[in-house]
């Protein structure tokens, strides 16, 4: 008999959030939704709550929290609406539940998700700022409540199903020489240089392969959301950085390799979907039905392997430096980077500027140690203020 999994989804209504729910809705005999969360989208939100009856429902937005709470006693339906990072919280870890989906996009989604690893959960890591940010006393949380971590990003799923199956966290035990970390190069990775400066938000969200939330889609035209992934990838597998290698693959189907020492190089190939590397959390170590178009290699045809350009894309440079730094930088790295997406979103700034806020903020905030949460979010604020004081001069 297989045992069901009761499950919170940090970030319900986002794209992760809307797959997972996906996959869940087909095994329905399966999974167990008690909490769902989101930021302020009620009417998403009301919408699932309809269809899976959680228990909770948690609004970071209080006001959005008091719409949704009226909106679900008029429907009659038996979830407890709640609000604010206390109930993210709460529900993460709550003692019925034994898998969390933390998929909240941003640094809003670290407290939640170190509270799912610390009431010793399966967590399923879409929220790759937590890593970033925090990745040494986060491994440590989840080394000391044994909770089960099992990534989503589907280049780091992909690393996961490629390493050998009893894989202890040291890879040249393991016989691994090297992590090969794919990437699409994004939209502009053909624009002339010159132009990039004139580039919209609508073109930088506007992905070849992937269907992803804004903050993702110009995070992979800026290719810092690769750089990030080399960051995540050093923790969740004790990766050295010259053992993580960024390989542009603009058809998207391979989603990433190992190269072990003997000459072998393992790939994991499917078509862009996210509910393979979902489905591939939320089963294992069992596999199970996704609704994913299998892949039709005969149309795919051929696979094309390209360098990175770190002229055209600095933000991946300035990741392998931030990771080099250590301490308190990835996180200023990462604050850096979501107040210049953000400005770029908004239209304050051009896209070249992204970059340039980034390394000044870098540059402006000290380096310091981590030791607690509290030193990742200071570091987290400080960076923040530098970031828009930056701004406020550009504008």
């Amino acid at each position: 008999m297989i045992a069901i999994r009761h499950l919170t989804i940090l970030g319900s209504t986002g794209t992760i959030g809307v797959n997972t729910l996906d996959v869940v809705a087909r095994h329905p005999g399966r999974f167990h939704v008690v909490a769902l969360t989101a930021n302020n989208n009620a009417k998403k939100m009301l919408e699932q709550c309809r269809h899976f009856r959680p228990r909770y429902a948690v609004m970071l937005d209080a006001a959005s929290a008091e719409g949704l709470r009226l909106e679900i006693r008029a429907a009659g339906l038996p979830t407890e609406v709640l609000s604010g990072v206390e109930s993210l919280e709460k529900v993460a870890s709550l003692p019925e539940v034994d898998t969390v989906m933390a998929a909240i996009v941003g640094a809003a989604g670290i407290r939640p998700t170190f509270a799912a690893a610390g009431a010793g959960k399966h967590v399923l890591l879409a929220n790759k700022e937590t890593m970033v940010m925090a990745g040494r006393i986060f491994m440590d949380v989840v080394k000391q409540n044994h909770a089960t971590l099992l990534p989503i990003d589907s280049e780091h799923n992909a690393i996961f199903q490629s390493l050998p199956q009893n894989f202890s966290g040291d890879l040249g035990a393991a016989g691994v020489r090297r992590i090969l970390l794919t990437a699409s190069g994004g939209p502009f990775r053909q624009l002339s240089l010159s132009s990039l400066g004139d580039v919209t938000p609508g073109q930088a969200c506007a992905h070849p392969n992937w269907v992803m939330g804004q903050k993702i889609s110009v995070d992979s035209a800026t290719m810092m959301n690769k750089g990030l992934e080399v960051i995540e990838a050093h923790w969740l597998f004790d990766a050295a950085p010259e053992q993580i290698q960024v390989v542009i693959h603009p058809q998207s189907i391979i989603h990433s390799m190992v190269e072990y020492v003997d000459g072998s190089v393992l790939a994991q190939l499917g078509n862009p979907d996210m509910r393979t590397p979902i489905a591939h959390a939320l089963g294992f170590p069992e596999r199970i039905e996704t609704g994913v178009t299998p892949l039709d290699m005969f149309k795919v045809a051929r696979l094309d392997f390209e360098a990175p350009d770190f002229k055209r894309f600095p933000c991946l440079s300035l990741a392998y430096q931030a990771l080099a730094a250590g301490g308190s930088t990835p996180a200023v790295l990462n604050a850096a980077n979501e107040v210049a997406v953000e400005s770029f979103l908004r239209c304050r700034m051009p896209f070249t500027a992204i970059p340039a806020m980034i390394e000044h903020v870098m540059e402006a905030v000290s380096r310091k140690d981590i030791a607690t949460l509290d030193d990742v979010l200071t570091a987290d604020s400080a960076a923040r203020e530098a970031a828009h004081e930056w701004l406020a001069c550009l504008v």
